[in-house]
């Protein structure tokens, strides 16, 4: 792989981390515990389609130079050698093409990584005593942060459901106010990585 090639690919993986940023690093502060510093990277989302589009971009150079390109030496005698390296091959730029990938769609499955919900045992339990909180919440970049919210809630002894709305900038909990107050759900809401202030309970 040329010099270029080799630029273009890295250059292509490292803006569609960055593009994807503002929605892994939730994910971080709830799996690794690193609370509201994730919310350092939640300037990234208005740049992120421009991000994308240079992402796409660099890829596609990427895949024109290496597929114009012939990597052809002379040996001592003068005959034509093929010289080729995994990393100059098209195998290679398609792994790292869907890695890329993976990373800029991350938001759209990024639910699917969080804890299933509690089972109905517990909530049958305080089905009775449960009582709503909603939340008003910063810092959400796109739709995949309501995922971040709703699933770092998911696994809180008496919290029954949390139904988080991108749009609406707004999260309502059913809770056990028995078990858990309003103060400790704002408290974790903001352990992800997202301001809140209560806005209605009952």
């Amino acid at each position: 792989m040329s010099i270029g090639t080799t630029k273009s690919w890295i250059a292509g993986l490292f803006a569609a981390f960055t593009a994807s940023l503002c929605c892994i690093a939730p994910l971080f502060a709830v799996i690794g515990g690193a609370g509201s510093a994730s919310t350092y990277f939640s300037w990234i989302e208005p740049y992120r389609p421009y991000i994308i589009g240079l992402t796409i971009l660099v890829f596609a150079l990427a895949w024109f130079n290496l597929l114009k390109r012939k990597d052809i030496q002379k040996d001592n005698c003068g005959c034509e050698v093929q010289k080729k390296s995994f990393m100059g091959s098209k195998k290679f730029l398609m792994i790292v093409t869907v890695i890329s990938a993976l990373l800029i769609t991350f938001p759209y499955y990024s639910n699917l990584l969080y804890a299933s919900p509690k089972t109905a045992t517990t909530t049958g339990t305080i089905s009775k005593k449960l009582a709503n909180v909603k939340f008003s919440i910063e810092g959400m970049s796109c739709e995949g942060c309501t995922s971040h919210i709703d699933g770092g809630l998911k696994g809180i002894s008496g919290i029954a459901s949390s139904t988080t709305s991108f749009e609406k900038r707004m999260a309502l909990v059913s809770y056990n106010p028995d078990s858990i107050t309003t103060d400790s759900i704002s408290k974790k809401i903001r352990k992800i990585g997202y301001r809140n202030t209560i806005i209605n309970k009952d």
